[in-house]
């Protein structure tokens, strides 16, 4: 291989590792390389179809592969080339994830997502199966009957509610239950959607007239409902009623529904008393936060999966100061381990203490609230709030909304949707998108890390 096609092969493995892989086959598995010079990288593509839909919602994406690997921006174009592109033409309505509202950048496992065949699993986020879930006591009836109803939809426990604080796992159970379905039981259609999803599909229906196609996708076209942050439709007097049809029409048809929330279904104030007790009717169970030897667990399985060897006085350091939150638990071990290997610094407990030391420094903790994120991400690059939120997309834009959007979900309880919410309105696989694309740069580029890192501190400590 020349010079180029190695630079691309570096490119198509670090894409392969952004995408779902139900994804990368159906889309980026038939790329190829056609040129690469200082200016423009141009791409082939199997047919149309494949060159639409990469320059629709992938090339950014691919741009700023591209340049990470390069070190340097160029334009990227696709082109179609001949070839035998049958692999990619065959059932492409099953490959298909864009929702009536679409998605403004891509994230693997996110939106409204089907699964009804083994190519299409891939769309679940492939990290979250049962066997990356660390089984404890506060957590361990949820894990079981998850389980269970993937095993037996619509048999055992129906529906099951699954409650508990924002980052302790619940999304985590979703995509297990989709992925063992989309795996094991091919005839079953699979749909995971976050609540906030559904509420937008569903005014964009009735502003479309396509109440009927909407009926047919939740009622008639899936076997197993997933959906997320049910605590969203509180207030909601219209997406209730909708969706207490559509909970009748599945239940009555023995179709598997689960739910999750923030807090159980009496406490969601107001919620109706009809959807109430449909959410009551079934099996109910909370995951609660995780004890010291749980989080040392979740930590090593973490470290495993980062490919980088963690001594055990530093799990137990991070494990011991970050107790609530298996998000920020998992945020403090990337911290550290992405400045040991910028740095290729031995991980040592001394580097974990000095790079966390606004967790575990002393003093009252500060209330952080969204406004104090945003003023901080904002002083901290130098655009204005307005800008920071608003519908710009000028690059260094960009990049410091998704720092302030990968802060937020570190240093707070707030879910990708309210995180998006916050963002101006946004769709909430925007959030999701930054997230893994800072958590990646922070492990590869000085700048990012710290950048985060600065902004944490500063957030934390009130500078």
């Amino acid at each position: 291989m020349n010079q180029s096609e190695i630079l691309w092969k570096t490119c198509e493995e670090a894409l392969r590792g952004q995408v779902a892989e139900g994804v990368w086959l159906s889309t980026f598995a038939g790329i190829s390389l056609i040129e690469l010079n200082s200016e423009e990288a141009v791409l082939g593509a199997p047919n149309k179809l494949i060159r639409d839909r990469v320059e629709r919602q992938w090339q950014s994406l691919i741009e700023d592969t591209v340049a990470t690997v390069i070190g340097y921006p160029v334009k990227v174009s696709v082109e179609v080339v001949a070839g035998d592109d049958l692999l990619f033409e065959a059932d492409q309505a099953e490959t298909e994830t864009e929702t009536e509202t679409g998605t403004p950048e891509p994230v693997q496992g996110s939106g409204a997502v089907g699964v009804g065949t083994a190519p299409t699993a891939g769309f679940f986020d492939s990290r979250y199966t049962f066997d990356t879930w660390v089984a404890a006591d506060s957590n361990r009836f949820a894990f079981v009957a998850a389980q269970s109803v993937a095993e037996n939809p619509a048999r055992s426990y129906n529906p099951l509610f699954i409650y508990g604080d924002a980052g302790l796992g619940k999304t985590h159970l979703l995509h297990a239950i989709g992925n063992y379905v989309g795996e094991n039981l091919t005839r079953r259609k699979v749909l995971y959607v976050t609540t906030e999803t559904y509420m937008n599909e569903f005014v964009s229906a009735i502003r479309s007239n396509g109440t009927d196609k909407f009926k047919r996708r939740y009622r008639d076209e899936c076997d197993v409902l997933l959906i997320d942050d049910v605590q969203f439709m509180e207030g909601k007097e219209s997406t209730q009623e909708e969706f207490f049809h559509t909970f009748n029409s599945l239940y009555g048809a023995s179709k598997q529904i689960v739910l999750t929330s923030d807090r159980p279904p009496s406490a969601i104030p107001t919620l109706s008393d009809r959807l109430r007790s449909r959410f009551l009717s079934g099996l109910t169970v909370d995951i609660q936060h995780p004890t010291l030897e749980t989080r040392i667990a979740i930590l090593q399985m973490k470290a495993e999966h980062l490919n980088m060897p963690v001594p055990d006085e530093v799990l137990d350091f991070i494990a011991s100061n970050v107790t609530e939150n298996i998000r920020e638990l998992e945020g403090a071990l990337i911290r550290v381990t992405a400045f040991a290997s910028l740095n290729r610094e031995e991980l040592t407990l001394s580097v974990a203490e000095r790079v966390l030391s606004d967790i575990v420094g002393g003093g009252q903790p500060r209330v952080i609230t969204p406004d104090v994120i945003l003023r901080a991400t904002s002083d901290a690059f130098g655009f204005s709030v307005e800008d920071i939120i608003g519908p710009k997309r000028q690059r260094p834009l960009v990049a410091a909304r998704q720092v302030g959007m990968y802060v937020f979900r570190e240093l707070t309880e707030y879910s990708f949707p309210a995180i998006a919410k916050v963002f101006g309105d946004r769709d909430h696989t925007t959030v999701m998108y930054a997230v893994d694309k800072i958590t990646q740069l922070m492990k590869e580029r000085h700048e990012t890390y710290n950048q985060v890192t600065n902004l944490i501190v500063a957030i934390r400590n009130g500078g």
